[in-house]
């Protein structure tokens, strides 16, 4: 996207303020010992910076439907659950990477919007699970529909041998924090 140019959430992309901000990473490599230099990429600047993007431009995406990431996520993870649909607030919260008070507050907003109830789990009944129900199923597979297709455009230039790509070595460094994060 240009510089002043709007993008479809409505927000304007200013320039570079300089060529390191174009390439942060290059900015980094100087600094950085060598056994540092492959790691810069996937560690530094650019994942968080990125990750901030996505969240800010997914959150800009959702305005219209009323949601927000923590709610599209729950939904979205209730959805690819299968049948019938559930997960308990634990799974929820790992899924979300939000605190099990931040996940309560999300599974309280979607109750109350009738997207999803509880339910006893059928396996232990000392616990409840969170179920995506036939309203909030119709938001979630529209809105994931407008997101796929909005994300479709902004990364057009990004080809398919290259979004696979990135797709795969984003998920398995999600796995590999994951893993990470439970041995804390």
């Amino acid at each position: 996207m240009a510089a002043g140019e709007k993008s479809r959430n409505g927000d304007r992309y200013g320039p570079p303020e300089s060529d390191r901000d174009q390439d942060p990473l290059g900015g980094l490599a100087p600094i950085v010992g060598d056994q540092h230099r492959s790691t810069i990429g996937v560690g530094g600047l650019s994942v968080i910076r990125t990750g901030r993007q996505l969240e800010s431009w997914l959150s800009a995406t959702l305005a219209s439907d009323g949601l927000d990431t923590s709610e599209f996520t729950a939904l979205v993870t209730l959805l690819i659950a299968g049948g019938p649909n559930r997960r308990s607030a634990g799974e929820l919260s790992s899924s979300l990477v939000q605190t099990s008070g931040g996940t309560t507050k999300t599974i309280r907003r979607l109750e109350e919007r009738r997207l999803v109830v509880r339910v006893d789990d059928p396996a232990d009944g000392r616990r409840t699970l969170i179920e995506l129900i036939g309203p909030g199923r119709a938001l979630t597979e529209s809105t994931l529909e407008l997101v796929l297709d909005a994300f479709a455009l902004e990364i057009g230039d990004l080809g398919e041998a290259e979004r696979h790509q990135l797709g795969a070595g984003l998920v398995r460094l999600s796995f590999e924090l994951d893993d990470r994060l439970r041995n804390c």
